[in-house]
């Protein structure tokens, strides 16, 4: 059963429980929130896994917060805005309705809302529109009040485009684990990562020395500056300056074409040394210092804003806070409550299983059945050593074509010609200009006008060959994105099945809790999801409950790929570590 949900004018909440189809079966509610929230509160404690309803709802950033402030988590929903993104691409509805329709307000980027919510916060402050507790009419419950017809024409066509698709079943799957993935972004926000701003001082001192006001450069950094400025015997460069520094090192001598650190590391000058070290402490004091400390970790949680979808392949962005990208130097800080721990995990060569499978290469299912599949690529005498063996799967998934990796590429491509010959045909596909399908049914976006072009302007009789060189050239970049896009975008899909059946799986380990009358309490006694990074995730669980934690996180592994891949005889083996800090994990 689905429940649209929805605002009425500036009154209220419309509840309208409809079937499969998408067709009322009851009368829509005009509820006030509080009724609302009760509502959602009762019809959650009062179904199972397997009878819950599928909360439909326009954005899930914008409903879902409200909820757990309110001490309720829902089981399932359905993301229209998330679920429109998919489907207005797809490949396999490029025939419906939907795809063909007028771009509107479902087409445009929500605007950014914050979801962190102060006490008293109700679901309709975010837009100003309501105020909690007033009724849709003087007898509010049932009422003749008409969904709004907008979103549920949204709803129509997108159930109209997946039941006409090709693959319905594979498309139905991927929106039910994107809009899963929304719920648990909105939940791993709301529960925030156990974090010491204790130890995290401690750990940025030992890196850059005393802390000292913003925007001022610690001693460690301060030091650095001077022995980079006498390298240069430039007593008046400024290392935070780009422009400046490269100025510096051309007038030393040094032929230089930018500041990065992989060309830096070609060179040889007593200056390197310093300033390599410098550009990684800047780095951690700007990304993660103790500016961002204060900004960032609040009541010892970090609360970072994840965005599902937030990336063309399906992979998932933040808005704030850098989550994704978390350096080993302060994960230290990453501790788990007194009797709790962090359950760590992350899967291995996570990509080149996917494109395995992905390609049905039994020949590489097999090298990584078991075991690492890298050295199972070096026991399979493809390549001498397991280095080789990720250069040159990096190589086939990304397009590198030059040294080392374009050296050892024809033999892996002669091991596994049917895992080569899908990013092949991936790569002259967007080459073309021609889109690519992940698994479930997410595709690649088309090249833009400029590209087109381009394109085109090589094929004019008037061409030059500069013409036809920066065509090819584009060309080319493109086959790198298209070859890699059908292999990290199911990848993605693997993951959000994994998350989902975790969430799902931890749920049953402790007894129902959106009865509860307090936000602290939904997750005050239950393993939950707090951390997510493309193919590595961290549960904060209970210390009894741990082991099991692991189990389940192993088990959904495996469900994950039977989901997108059937019995297709590929692994997905985990690394899990039962921890206090996620630094003992890495």
């Amino acid at each position: 059963m689905y429940i649209l949900v929805t605002r009425t004018g500036n009154q209220g909440v419309l509840a309208a429980p409809l079937n499969s189809a998408g067709q009322p079966i009851r009368p829509a509610l005009t509820l006030s929130y509080d009724e609302f929230t009760e509502y959602v509160r009762t019809t959650e404690l009062e179904s199972t896994q397997t009878d819950a309803p599928r909360w439909v709802w326009d954005d899930t950033s914008r409903w879902y917060p409200a909820l757990l402030a309110s001490g309720i988590r829902v089981q399932r929903c359905h993301d229209l805005r998330l679920s429109h993104a998919i489907l207005r691409s797809s490949e396999l509805t490029a025939s419906s309705g939907l795809a063909g329709a007028v771009p509107g307000r479902w087409d445009a980027a929500p605007p950014f809302e914050p979801q962190q919510q102060a006490p008293g916060m109700t679901l309709f402050d975010l837009d100003g529109d309501f105020t909690a507790g007033e009724h849709g009419d003087d007898d509010p419950g049932r009422s003749d009040h008409p969904v709004d017809d907008d979103t549920l024409t949204e709803l129509l066509r997108q159930l109209d485009a997946v039941s006409f698709c090709a693959n319905p079943g594979r498309l139905r799957l991927l929106l039910a684990a994107e809009s899963a993935g929304a719920l648990i972004a909105a939940e791993m926000q709301f529960a925030g990562l156990p974090w010491s701003t204790d130890i995290h001082d401690r750990l940025l001192t030992a890196e850059l020395g005393p802390r000292v006001a913003h925007g001022r450069r610690p001693e460690r950094l301060e030091s650095l500056a001077g022995n980079i400025r006498t390298a240069l015997d430039d007593a008046s460069v400024n290392p935070d300056s780009n422009q400046d520094l490269l100025k510096a090192l051309r007038r030393a001598g040094l032929s230089v074409t930018s500041t990065r650190a992989w060309e830096l590391m070609e060179l040889e000058h007593p200056v390197i040394a310093p300033l390599l070290e410098y550009k990684k402490l800047a780095r951690l004091l700007s990304a993660n210092g103790w500016y961002w400390m204060d900004t960032w970790i609040v009541d010892g949680r970090f609360h970072p804003e994840y965005v599902p979808g937030g990336v063309v392949t399906g992979r998932w962005a933040t808005r704030g806070g850098g989550a994704l990208q978390l350096p080993k130097q302060v994960r230290g800080a990453v501790i788990a409550d007194d009797g709790w721990k962090l359950v760590v995990a992350d899967a291995a060569q996570l990509e080149p299983r996917i494109l395995a499978a992905l390609s049905t290469d039994t020949e590489m299912a097999a090298a990584g059945r078991g075991t690492d599949l890298y050295a199972g690529i070096v026991a399979s005498g493809v390549v001498e050593t397991r280095a080789h063996a990720k250069i040159a799967m990096l190589g086939a998934m990304y397009g590198a074509t030059t040294g080392e990796s374009g050296r050892l590429l024809p033999r892996l491509a002669r091991a596994y010609p049917r895992a080569l010959g899908l990013t092949e045909e991936a790569a002259r596909a967007g080459e073309r200009g021609d889109i690519v399908t992940t698994r479930l049914g997410r595709s690649s976006p088309r090249p833009g006008e400029s590209w087109q072009a381009v394109q085109a302007q090589a094929y004019d009789p008037a061409a030059s060959a500069v013409d036809e060189r920066r065509a090819r050239s584009q060309a080319r970049d493109w086959g790198r994105f298209t070859r890699n896009f059908v292999v990290q975008g199911s990848a993605a899909e693997w993951a959000l099945c994994w998350m989902a059946e975790i969430r799902k799986t931890l749920r049953a380990l402790s007894e129902p809790n959106t009865g509860r009358d307090t936000a602290a309490s939904v997750f005050a006694d239950t393993p939950h999801l707090v951390f997510f990074l493309h193919d590595e995730v961290i549960v904060h669980s209970p210390a009894d409950l741990a082991d099991r934690v692991s189990a389940i996180v192993t088990d959904a592994a495996a469900t994950a790929g039977r989901l997108l891949f059937g019995d297709f005889p590929v692994d997905f083996p985990l690394t899990v570590a039962v921890v206090d800090s996620y630094a003992e994990a890495t």
